[in-house]
């Protein structure tokens, strides 16, 4: 499964000091269903998966502030000034879950591909003009071959 907005709070919510249930609840779970779904959660492997990589951050933070140098994250506002930039790397992203890449390729079809018949009333228009036009043209005068195509 996906890394989901609930499953996200719970594990930010266990990082924080939380008991499983406790962490649920702050989640969004119900209190009735709270101690399952904290243990069902605790060992899904998304969640681990979230709680090791921000052990990870956190530990590389730490390690920069004691060494006194600066922790150089990615600024994602800076890495992707255009939304559209941002869409293509996410879906194109083999790492990232599949419903997230096909959000990000629903999400960016409208700029790279135009709807069938999507366009303005002045385009039919001008376009059933054109057609019209074309069937009712009058046709081009016949070639002159008897005299070799000079006029006699």
């Amino acid at each position: 499964m996906a890394m989901t907005d609930k499953k996200r709070r719970f594990a930010a919510a266990l990082k924080s000091g939380a008991s499983q249930t406790e962490a649920a609840i702050a989640a969004g779970y119900s209190a009735k269903g709270a101690t399952q779904a904290g243990s069902r959660l605790a060992k899904d492997p998304d969640v681990l998966a979230e709680i090791v990589r921000k052990d990870h951050v956190e530990q590389a933070k730490s390690k920069a502030k004691t060494e006194g140098k600066p922790l150089n994250l990615p600024d994602l506002s800076k890495m992707y000034s255009d939304p559209k930039d941002f869409l293509k790397a996410l879906m194109n992203d083999a790492g990232e879950d599949m419903k997230l890449r096909m959000d990000a390729a629903k999400t960016l079809m409208p700029f790279v591909h135009q709807r069938k018949g999507e366009g303005g009333k002045k385009e039919a228009k001008q376009e059933a003009a054109e057609k019209a036009a074309s069937r009712f043209a009058p046709s081009a005068p016949p070639k002159l071959v008897a005299a070799g195509g000079k006029r006699v």
